[in-house]
């Protein structure tokens, strides 16, 4: 598959070039302090409501660091930076402005070709720039997709020493702030900040708006507008025309919008009629070019209007190719509201006009845009039943649910097909419990009309699957394939799909793959990208339980890049896809780029309840938060798990989490606790239907299997060597042979635990070809490197002391690999016979809380941040404990500790 298309080219440039600053302006001297005081500050927020100077104040700021050489890149957001790829667009050609164009794609990658990677590459590029940056962005108020979010995070997190990001918006991102916040890392700059103070009043109305007011006058206008900058710049207006400076003052009254409503329509009653109605007529425009506003106004000048706005800074420029210019918000919410009281039956027309130009314009979501908000809903369902089936194959299913919303119940009751693509809409945006309750009330299951029905037949065991009800899923898609194909593309591909999935659930792999076969013949080049994206999954989720990671990392390359980079728009179909390509990427042990991916797919997944990819999701970013140090991220990810099976009433869901907690406990050595956790999640009628299932989220965790890995570590490993293997010969009997690898993978611990290293090591072997040939990385990292590392550091002393490193160095260099990732091996902690740990010195009890900590998993800096301490202190506390307990390593302190009683 070729790389796609820069994405960078479709970002207006309006979009990456700050506001013009005004040639006057006040120089913001105190928060220009809080920022030159705050240099190591990693996130600078500059929050407050509309009209106090946010973006002013980043402006200046920008200006001192270039004026340093320091490097900056501007993005202004808007809400179609809510779609991930229109977001990672708009970074990825920001970003160009600080490291280049040509070095995003000259970081020691391929070139991306999905939507992931590219998001990746572009944070790993600015994370590796070696000189100070600043990245600007503005508007943040407007992000609202926990996807997009998720991305600022990473950004955040992966920022290096040398880079800072300035986030303006009006109201507090959530970033979680706590915990830069704790470390010094952010400056807040709020409304309280950015006021004006008396002497910033008089410097404006001396160097901005210069008019001679009277000391007095000054002080009383800086009392009534608390220092708000938009209102002392509309404020001034209105005084440039009046003589009566007190007098205006004295009746001056009112705070915040009231303010602003009431000096906006003094500035706009005063303007000539013909730049008046102009103003009220062009504040339906989300931005204004002349070609556009003259469809509006055919009579006017609107050109030499426009600039006339500009100069009197009604307007704001935004330098493009276009001459495009935007309304100030405060000023836009103004006019359209005085628009709607003086002449409402206006505004329907205007919107029709402008949906007409960009229809014209081959430009069909800001002209139904317009549509529906003029009311004109006929022409809006015209539009719909023109664009909406291409739209609906595109994947754009949160652009098709915000139009459907939006428009009243009764117009699309005798557009069915419209309906249709409704449902499908929801389905994908909002999920199936909604989908299904909207189909059986539209009444389309007793349509027959041929352009309706194949929609019915796809949708009936789409979202039964969904809904984790396959057995009825099973029933129903089989009737509905009697009437397949229908000759309806996107319905006959999703049924097809949605079967195949079914069937390969259900163990009928046969089946499910000549399915796929079929449809793809049948529909050829009519297949859409949605359509793709989800055959492709199926294909990689056989792939995968039969242990071909390689094939299956393929199809899922090609399944999350399909269409994708295309369009802006995005579907929680893309977590369907996204998921399993980030369990792939963690299976390889790239947890950084895995974390990356999931943040992204995982809220998607979970807005439209796809149960296995949730769960999926869920354990794969517990497991990198365990591996990293972070437990309590770790707890706290799988207990958010569990709230969400209870609530969605997905009892599998609860129950994933539960066993994933039990091995969480198991590797930090409470095995009481673990057993009792593997006791809440004992429920047999539903572990006796996932048996008969072939389910992605328990091919590897089931509560057999856990069951297993608890008497193989903890119990009776003799007992569990026997019952290991007879589960890992079912496994391959039944085609799961990854299922296989990690039976025989806990049976050598086992087998090493009851004493027989030589059994261990043979059953060992044939897993470790088997995952060297695939590249399986975390299959045996999971279960603890302080566990499977000794194994694999013996493994890989055999196959050298026998000559097998030379004759299969691939093999030699995979094992060495997992060795290295297991960490350092420490000698046995245990001391020798007949001796027993004896304290030099007594513990303080910081230190005791610092050995539990250890034990727990926590990293250094975890614990830091749970003690209130610094890194150094706590390295200080390790050195301490070591002196004293005679330890060389972490691990080493932990088990004599133990031994000691200090600690459980």
């Amino acid at each position: 598959m070729t790389s796609p298309p820069s994405m960078t080219r479709h970002v207006p440039s309006m979009k990456l070039r700050p506001p013009v600053a005004p040639a006057s302006q006040v120089i913001r001297q105190g928060v220009g302090d809080m920022l030159r005081a705050a240099s190591s500050a990693r996130l600078v927020i500059v929050r407050a409501p509309a009209g106090f100077g946010k973006t002013t104040a980043m402006l200046q700021y920008r200006a001192r660091l270039e004026a340093a050489s320091v490097a900056t890149a501007w993005l202004t957001l808007d809400n179609a930076d809510n779609d991930p790829v229109r977001f990672l667009s708009g970074f990825e050609a920001a970003l160009a402005a600080i490291v280049g164009d040509d070095a995003i794609a000259d970081i020691g990658r391929p070139a991306p070709r999905t939507t992931g990677e590219a998001a990746l590459q572009s944070m790993d590029c600015l994370a590796g720039y070696p000189e100070p940056f600043a990245f600007f962005l503005d508007d943040f108020e407007v992000l609202q997709e926990p996807g997009v979010i998720a991305w600022v995070r990473e950004i955040i997190d992966h920022l290096p020493h040398n880079g800072q990001l300035i986030i303006g918006s009006r109201s507090t991102p959530d970033v979680r702030l706590g915990r830069l916040r704790a470390r010094g890392q952010l400056l807040e700059i709020d409304a309280t900040a950015l006021r004006f103070s008396i002497e910033e009043t008089e410097q404006f109305f001396r160097t901005v708006r210069p008019m001679p007011l009277a000391a007095d006058d000054l002080q009383r206008l800086y009392r009534k507008t608390e220092g708000w900058a938009a209102a002392l710049s509309l404020a001034s207006a209105s005084l440039e025309r009046s003589e009566a400076h007190t007098e205006f003052i004295d009746r001056f009254s009112g705070t915040s919008r009231s303010v602003a409503d009431y000096l906006a329509e003094d500035v706009v009653a005063r303007q000539p009629e013909p730049v008046r109605q102009f103003l009220l007529r062009t504040s339906i425009l989300r931005y204004l070019n002349p070609q556009l506003c003259h469809v509006l106004l055919p009579d006017v000048d609107c050109e030499a209007i426009l600039r006339q706005l500009e100069s009197s800074s009604l307007i704001a420029p935004i330098e493009s190719e276009d001459r495009a210019w935007r309304y100030h918000s405060l000023i836009a919410e103004f006019l359209k509201a005085q628009l709607q009281r003086e002449a409402p039956a206006e505004v329907p027309r205007l919107h029709h006009a402008a949906a007409g130009w960009f229809q014209s314009q081959d430009r069909p979501v800001p002209a139904i845009d317009h549509a529906i908000e003029g009311g004109d809903y006929a022409y809006a369902v015209t539009l719909l039943i023109a664009h909406a089936p291409a739209l609906l194959g595109q994947g754009r299913m949160r652009l098709l649910t915000r139009w459907f919303d939006a428009l009243p119940e009764d117009v699309l009751r005798d557009h069915l097909p419209l309906q249709a693509i409704r449902i499908w809409a929801l389905t994908f945006t909002r999920g199936p419990l909604e989908a299904m309750d909207l189909l059986e009330r539209s009444g389309l299951r007793d349509s027959d009309d041929p352009a309706v029905r194949p929609h019915v037949l796809a949708l009936r065991p789409t979202l039964l699957s969904m809904m984790d009800q396959l057995e009825r899923a099973l029933e129903v898609g089989r009737e509905c394939l009697t009437h397949w194909p229908t000759g309806v593309a996107f319905a006959d591909m999703v049924l097809a799909n949605a079967m195949a999935n079914v069937f390969a659930v259900s163990g009928q792999h046969v089946e499910s793959r000549r399915l796929l076969e079929t449809a793809r013949r049948t529909q050829g080049a009519d297949s859409s990208a949605f359509n793709m994206m989800y055959s492709e999954t199926v294909e990689a989720i056989f792939d995968l339980q039969g242990g071909r990671l390689r094939e299956a990392t393929a199809r899922l390359r090609i399944a999350v890049g399909s269409g994708s980079t295309q369009h802006y728009g995005y579907t929680g179909g893309n977590a369907w896809a996204g998921v399993m390509y980030a369990a792939t990427v963690y299976e390889a042990n790239d947890l950084a780029q895995a974390a990356h991916l999931l943040r992204v797919y995982v809220p998607l997944a979970r807005d439209v309840l796809l149960g296995d990819h949730v769960t999926l999701g869920h354990v794969m970013l517990s497991r990198i938060a365990f591996a990293r140090g972070d437990v309590d991220e770790a707890f706290e990810t799988l207990t958010q798990l569990e709230y969400l099976g209870h609530v969605r009433r997905q009892a599998r869901v609860a129950a994933g989490a539960k066993l994933e907690r039990a091995r969480i406990l198991l590797m930090q050595g409470h095995t009481r606790a673990a057993k009792d956790e593997l006791a809440r999640a004992d429920d047999p009628a539903l572990w006796e239907r996932v048996g008969r299932l072939h389910l992605i989220a328990n091919d590897l965790d089931y509560l057999e299997l856990a069951q297993l890995r608890w008497e193989a570590l903890a119990g009776d490993a003799q007992a569990a060597v026997a019952r290991l293997r007879a589960a890992a010969e079912f496994a391959d009997h039944d085609g799961r042979h990854r299922r296989a690898m990690k039976l025989r993978l806990l049976c050598a611990l086992a087998y090493q635990r009851a004493g027989e290293p030589a059994a261990a090591q043979a059953i060992l072997a044939p897993v470790l070809k088997a995952a060297c040939a695939e590249g399986f990385a975390r299959l045996l990292l999971d279960e603890g490197g302080n566990r499977i590392g000794p194994l694999l550091a013996q493994f890989s002393r055999t196959l050298e002391s026998s000559g097998g490193a030379q004759r299969d160095p691939v093999l030699a260099e995979f094992v060495m690999r997992l060795v290295q990732a297991c960490g350092p091996l420490e000698e046995s902690p245990e001391p020798i016979a007949g001796d027993r740990p004896q304290l030099l010195d007594p513990l303080t009890p910081k230190e005791i809380r610092v050995l539990q900590l250890l034990a727990e998993g926590y990293s250094n800096s975890a614990i830091a941040e749970k003690l209130f301490v610094s890194d150094s202190t706590v390295r200080t506390h390790l050195r301490n404990i070591n002196n004293k307990i005679c330890a060389h390593s972490r691990t080493q302190a932990v088990a004599i500790a133990r031994r000691l009683g200090v600690i459980a």
